[in-house]
């Protein structure tokens, strides 16, 4: 019986995979040889890695296969260093194992040198007769692009580490080498390139080079530089006591001494591992190591954890920077990132690992992953999708940044009271955050209200904005690590601060209450995700938060493109900022702002550039869900935005004219500025206005966008316009989630590969009929079944049937998301079992229906949903004739880690938005990846799945999106079902209670019915009668519950950001060498 768990490792060998299709193997380490770092030459550091090549505390070779990469290497190609198979190496040295796998790490800071004059090899000393040492350049063994040098000297301690010093010192890049022994002797062939990547050819700078080896072998290592003609190429190399002495100076003996103490890799052995866990016990949770409890624990390991991706994270971006290529920036209001424990560990490779290490301490890693709380950083899909997009960034090794805002209070805590929802601050932080750290180096101002004065500059008009409010952005960093590559990548969240100098004026002025409202007003712009905007207050709020993320993200950016750019026409070359919907557009503004009046380029050249960086994502469906700002508002917060906002508009409007000549109506829809009483700024027409790209969500969302929505856009630019159907990540909803159906699947498909390439999972379909499949099948879903039972009556008492389907719903309550049909169709199952003779209650299929999500504070009629839910749920599952047949759980406060436990365990799943109102809905392939079926509309990305999978594997019914205007229009004059009329006279009769507060739900249905349940109702229950009459047959059943998740890999968030990557952002992966 194989194991159902799987947290599996990237890359299993063949051999391994062979004997066992669940092989975890273990992290293997690499060497890390320790260099100088030379302050003056422009030349790029090289950091060679070795694995099991030489141990720095025996000093012995390895005499398994090795292999030599570069840490921040030269060359594109990972050089390789192996053993001749001619020779064998010598016998390990007693006092230690030659199977040592201590890791070493560089001693040196990789940091921007500065350029200095050239300087030139000098002639050093040939070797003595009678050297041990011979350094040759032989022309037998010539390569086109590098030089061979062969060096023979006797093994001895830190031999390889003087050859590679030497090396360094000389300004050379190493490409690879091979070792051979002869006996006590080392023959080390190194193909060497100079700073340029060249071949080095000229005779003189050759022995010179030989020379300095030689020299440097026989003593000990004692190299020396120093400064000379600015006509010669090289470095100086001198012999001791020559009087130059070393170039570092204090400063960079101090910097050599501070690395060489840390000069390994974090090693993920269990003794290391329990070593690390104890000493964040004592030292950052500041407890005794004999005394601590689950959560102590948990913080200790979680610190642990974040050491190793802080570790990879540096690496990563010293790569990125050496490598300077172009970076996608993608900006968004919300991150869902759930708990960060498991998908850290596994996607480190190192959860087995811990696991060991926490079991010999007396700790469960799942009890301590449970202590972690979700980071309440947004809410519902989109927030979510900002997440698996960053998880899928990573692991595709594409150069990226997040930017958010690190809110204190989520959306809110959901608490159910008698069926009715309250809200409770959502205090995530009230514990810490052991995965962020706080760059108190980074902050920038951001500037609020004031005045904007032109001044006369040289001859030029120049816009001076001159703030009434400044508030300090302080970057917190949470690391994202790839899985499967050693890319770790950085979500940059900001906090605001009050800004030192008006606090420091308060409280010398002894005007002290002053200074604790301005600190207050400037936390509170990152304290609530979006604060109630009903009063002007909480618009300007959410105003200023908008700005305050925009403003201190673009400075963010421009300042790491000047750190290694002057030109600014290279900004486009190296710079993407993606848009995730109209709440980061405002970014447009301020990119011009600053290009224009901090940068000094001109009004065209900037709005070139502008044009050029940005893309735009989104995400709503119909007019009334486009973001608009007042213009007073924003006028009185962002004076000179305001201004910019305008010039763009009049700028747009008179070249709109020339192509469309005066077409008020359609000039008047276009424009960025709305007419009306109330003047407004319509940031979706900011965002299409400037981006190079505008980006629907699914097939249907863009055909919506180009034919409704923005159709005047679209006939303007419809090169413009382009479709990147939303994705989840499948090592969140496979992998983290559901580690026993990850198991199953690397076992049928004899491969761990697909978690990377998701498009392997089509690989099932061939064993979807497969008996032997589809009873483990079975049991993975029975398992997970448990879990969810076992949760669902810790939470709400109700004791549920395994054997029964377990129907889901779970989504932001909403009109238009239709849980109101759902709970209606369970009233109207409810009474058919009531109505039904005893003996026919036996050939009904058992359900356990699920509802979860969360009303928005001021939506009522949503609120009033969730009571309705919990007065059904109250007479069902207190009926006796009705028993284990039927059961209704609402789940409060649902969030990324329930989901986590609930779709897994799901059967069914249910997606009834009214068609032409969902612009993707990623539940479902969260839902689809876990082989649960779907019963939905034909909106949104189900329109894709259909095509993927078939519409045998799913149940669809309701209206489609070409029929509901006209269904609209018919309104109270179609004919409601009587099954739907009874079960609303059942709701406001009172036999749940609670009728006069019903009643408004009933008058939506019966009245208007904007979002047509009465429409849709009868063939919403044919479907369900097609549901239960699939689920009694297991088989059958089962197959499509397979074919289901062989389908799900179109809807992998890779896929979405490959294609952004190459169709929109013109980014490629840059992949950190791996350590061989």
């Amino acid at each position: 019986m194989r194991s159902s768990t799987c947290y599996p490792h990237p890359s299993p060998s063949k051999t391994e995979k062979s004997k066992n299709p669940f092989f975890l193997p273990s992290r293997s380490f690499t060497h890390r040889l320790p260099v100088i770092a030379l302050k003056g030459p422009s030349f790029v550091t090289p950091n060679l890695s070795l694995s099991t090549l030489e141990c720095d505390l025996c000093k012995h070779p390895s005499s398994t296969m090795s292999t030599i990469s570069s840490r921040f290497l030269p060359i594109n190609d990972q050089p390789k260093l192996a053993y001749s198979s001619s020779t064998s190496p010598p016998p390990p040295f007693p006092q230690h194992s030659r199977t040592c796998s201590r890791p070493r790490r560089s001693s040196v800071p990789y940091t921007r040198t500065r350029v200095a004059k050239p300087i030139r090899a000098s002639a050093a000393q040939p070797p003595s007769a009678t050297s041990s040492v011979t350094v040759e350049i032989p022309e037998s063994e010539s390569d086109p692009s590098a030089t061979v040098f062969v060096i023979r000297a006797r093994n001895r301690i830190g031999l390889l580490q003087v050859i590679t010093r030497v090396f360094k010192v000389l300004g050379l890049h190493v490409d690879k080498a091979t070792v051979e022994f002869e006996g006590e002797y080392f023959v080390k062939r190194f193909f060497v390139t100079d700073s340029r990547g060249a071949k080095i050819s000229d005779p003189e700078n050759l022995e010179r080079i030989k020379n300095a080896l030689a020299e440097a072998i026989e003593d000990g290592g004692s190299v020396s530089v120093g400064p000379t003609s600015p006509t010669t190429r090289g470095v100086v190399v001198r012999r001791p006591g020559s009087g130059l002495g070393l170039t570092f100076g204090s400063d960079g003996a101090k910097a050599e001494r501070m690395f060489a103490l840390m000069d390994g890799f974090l090693k993920n052995d269990s003794i290391s591992l329990q070593k690390d866990i104890l000493r964040h016990v004592e030292y950052t949770v500041a407890r005794s190591r004999f005394s601590f409890d689950d959560f102590e624990a948990y913080q200790a390991l979680a610190h642990s954890v974040r050491d190793r991706l802080i570790e990879r994270s540096h690496d990563t971006q010293l790569y990125f920077k050496r490598k300077d290529p172009k970076r996608v920036y993608f900006l968004s209001l919300e991150f869902l990132m759930g708990r960060s424990l498991s998908n850290s560990v596994i996607n480190l490779g190192i959860r087995d690992q811990y696991a060991d290490a926490l079991s010999q301490l007396g700790f469960e890693f799942e009890v301590l992953a449970e202590q972690e709380g979700d980071a309440a950083l947004g809410n519902g899909g989109l927030a979510r999708l900002s997440a698996c997009q960053m998880d899928s960034m990573a692991t595709l090794d594409y150069p990226a940044w997040g930017y958010g805002l690190r809110y204190e209070y989520g959306l809110f805590r959901q608490v159910i009271l008698d069926g009715f929802q309250h809200e409770q601050p959502d205090f995530w932080l009230n514990f810490g955050n052991p995965w962020e750290t706080e760059r108190v180096h980074v902050t920038y101002p951001v500037k609020f209200y004031g005045v904007v004065e032109e001044e006369n500059l040289n001859g030029e008009k120049r816009n001076i904005w001159t703030p009434g409010e400044v508030v300090e952005a302080v970057a917190y960093d949470n690391p994202i690590p790839g899985y499967g590559t050693r890319n770790t990548i950085t979500l940059r969240l900001w906090a605001g601060k009050p800004s030192d100098q008006h606090d420091m004026e308060a409280y010398n002025t002894g005007d002290y209450i002053n200074a604790v409202v301005t600190r207050q007003k400037a936390e509170n712009i990152s304290s609530v995700l979006y604060p109630d905007d009903r009063s002007f207050q909480g618009k300007e709020l959410r105003l200023k938060q908008q700005y305050f993320f925009v403003s201190a993200s673009i400075q963010d950016i421009i300042r790491r493109f000047k750190d290694g750019h002057t030109n600014f026409d290279e900004f486009p070359e190296k710079v993407a900022l993606q848009l995730n919907d109209t709440h980061p557009s405002l970014a447009i503004a301020e990119v011009m702002r600053v290009l224009v009046d901090e940068e000094n380029l001109g009004w065209n050249k900037a709005w070139d550039i502008a044009c050029k960086i940005f893309s735009f994502t989104i995400h709503a469906v119909i007019a009334e869900g486009l973001e608009k700002i007042p213009v007073d508002l924003l006028g009185s917060l962002l004076p000179r935005h305001l201004q910019i906002i305008y010039d763009i508009n009049f700028k747009f409007v008179e070249e709109l004219k020339k192509r469309i000549g005066l077409d008020y109506n359609r000039l008047s829809r276009m424009s960025i500025v709305e007419e009306g009483s109330t003047k407004t700024i319509r940031m979706a027409n900011l965002a299409i206005v400037c981006s190079h790209t505008v980006n629907g969500v699914s097939n249907v969302h863009s055909e919506l966008l180009k034919t409704k929505l923005f159709k005047d856009f679209y006939e303007l630019w419809p090169e413009k316009f382009q479709c990147k159907t939303n994705g989840v990540t499948q090592r969140r909803w496979i992998v983290v989630s559901n580690p026993s159906l990850c198991a199953l699947i690397s076992k049928w498909l004899g491969t761990e590969a697909w978690i990377r390439d998701v498009d392997l999972l089509t690989g099932l379909r061939e064993y979807a009929a497969d008996a032997d499949l589809q009873q483990e099948w079975m049991m993975v879903k029975k398992v997970n079944k448990m879990r969810l039972a076992e949760y669902i009556e810790a939470m709400s008492g109700v004791k549920v049937s395994l054997d029964a389907m377990f129907d889901v719903q779970t989504k932001r309550i909403h009109e238009y998301k239709r849980q109101l049909l759902n709970i209606l169709g369970i009233i109207h199952r409810y009474d058919c079992i009531k109505n039904m003779e005893k003996s026919q209650r036996n050939k009904v299929v058992p359900r356990v229906c699920i509802i979860g999500g969360k009303a928005a504070p001021g939506y009522e009629i949503a609120k009033k949903i969730i009571k309705l839910c919990h007065a059904v749920a109250e007479k069902i599952n207190n009926d006796d004739d009705v028993g284990d047949l039927l059961k209704l759980v609402f789940i409060p406060d649902y969030n990324v880690s329930v989901a986590e436990l609930v779709i897994p365990g799901a059967d069914l799943s249910q997606h009834l938005s009214t068609a032409g109102h969902e612009a993707s809905g990623t539940g479902s392939m969260k839902f689809l990846m876990n082989g649960c079926l779907l019963l939905a509309t034909e909106d949104g990305s189900t329109v894709e799945i259909v095509e993927e999978i078939g519409a045998d594997n799913l149940f669809l019914f309701g209206a489609k999106i070409d029929e509901v205007p006209k269904l609209r229009e018919e309104g109270s004059a179609h004919k409601m079902p009587l099954q739907c009329a009874r079960v609303l006279r059942m709701v406001r009769d009172g036999h749940f209670g609670f009728k006069d507060y019903f009643e408004s739900l009933c008058d939506k249905v019966e009245g208007n019915d904007f979002y047509l349940l009465g429409s849709d109702f009868e063939s919403y229950l044919e479907a369900q009668a097609a549901a239960d009459k699939a689920f009694a047959d297991p088989q059958k059943w089962t197959q499509m519950s397979i074919l289901s998740t062989a389908g799900s890999g179109r809807f992998s968030s890779d896929r979405t950001i490959r294609d952004y990557a190459e169709k929109t952002w013109g980014v490629e992966p840059c992949r950190f060498p791996s350590d061989g």
